[in-house]
């Protein structure tokens, strides 16, 4: 797929998950985008995937342009940022211009992988540990992998609503509502007593800087996303620590928990691992699995892309009797739950 191509490819994703700028934004770039700029020769040549199911170029741009935007550096570049209306010859004019005036700032920022923490994934996770709960009664030990600044390993801290009945503390951080189909979860009490992630670049939200990235990856026509980050931010107080993935599972962090059930997770990360990473972080989980008991469960729970428009595949593995379940399907910004798994994990 070509750079342009991959704009505009992001830019019908952007439109289906309910952002007419990002769409904007996206054409506009893929007209704009110039071969031989500085920002631009990082890329040239690359093998890989730029568009959305691989290193996700586009959206580097995007939250490098926001990031500019949100921290007053293109007064010219925010006039034409919602609530603003503009024309497509000013959208493109400023976008030209910031593109050429902020090249520096922009080949830094698209260095690294696009950091979303997206908040309403949470609600996958919160759901299918009430499942998990049910099943083993136990306190849980969560581990995240490519956990950005942490901020969905509070999950126990957040509302579920969904149909028509509410799950959790009864002053939730904050409260998350998807469009929810198929059985809802049991009324299983979930108990967090352990909560690490990892990332290679751990965002320190605590940071202006680390606050700037995660809430520049959000969309700027979508305030109740930022609204929502901003109050996961206010309260997170999970660990993240630097490193790969893999490394950090077989130093010992895969292995189960004696009296609670350890749940490894992951949202819309995975893809950004390196094929080796994938392979020795999904090698590490299995052989901790073999020491999983009745009262150590392990839980490995994936949300990722799968080359279905239609959202992110949903799966679980359990541990003891390695149980390898398809869950159903969630909108990757946690918009829409589909839960096509069994009613009751096995």
């Amino acid at each position: 797929m070509s750079v342009p191509g991959a704009f505009r490819a992001q830019g019908r994703a952007c439109a289906r998950l309910g952002s007419p700028f990002m769409a904007r934004l996206m054409a506009a770039l893929a007209d704009l985008w110039d071969g031989e700029s500085p920002l631009a020769r990082p890329w040239a040549g690359y093998a890989g995937d730029l568009g959305p199911a691989g290193a996700s170029l586009p959206l580097r741009v995007a939250g490098g342009l926001h990031a500019l935007h949100l921290s007053g550096r293109d007064p010219a570049l925010s006039a034409v940022y919602p609530p603003a209306e503009p024309s497509e010859a000013a959208l493109r004019a400023a976008v030209a211009d910031a593109l050429t005036r902020h090249a520096g700032f922009l080949l830094e920022w698209t260095a690294r992988a696009p950091q979303t923490n997206e908040v309403r994934r949470a609600a996958v996770v919160a759901a299918a540990a009430r499942w998990l709960a049910a099943r083993h009664p136990l306190p849980l030990a969560l581990s995240e992998l490519g956990a950005s600044g942490g901020l969905n390993l509070g999950l126990d801290r957040f509302a579920l609503e969904i149909g028509g009945r509410r799950y959790g503390p009864a002053d939730p951080v904050l409260t998350l509502a998807p469009a929810w189909e198929g059985p809802l979860p049991p009324e299983a009490d979930v108990q967090v007593t352990e909560r690490r992630g990892v990332d290679r670049m751990p965002l320190d939200v605590s940071t202006a800087e680390g606050r700037l990235r995660l809430l520049a990856y959000l969309w700027a026509d979508q305030p109740e996303r930022l609204a929502r980050t901003r109050a996961a931010i206010a309260a997170d107080t999970a660990p993240v620590d630097a490193g790969d993935a893999a490394d950090w599972l077989e130093a010992g962090r895969a292995a189960p928990r004696p009296g609670r059930l350890h749940l490894i997770f992951h949202t819309i990360a995975w893809q950004y691992f390196p094929q080796a990473t994938q392979a020795r972080a999904a090698a590490a989980i299995t052989r901790a699995a073999a020491a999983a008991t009745r009262n150590a469960p392990l839980a490995w729970l994936a949300m990722e892309a799968d080359g279905n428009a239609e959202g992110a595949a949903l799966t679980l593995r359990l541990w003891p009797g390695d149980h390898a379940l398809a869950l159903g399907r969630a909108d990757f910004h946690g918009r829409w739950i589909r839960w096509e798994g069994p009613a009751h994990l096995p």
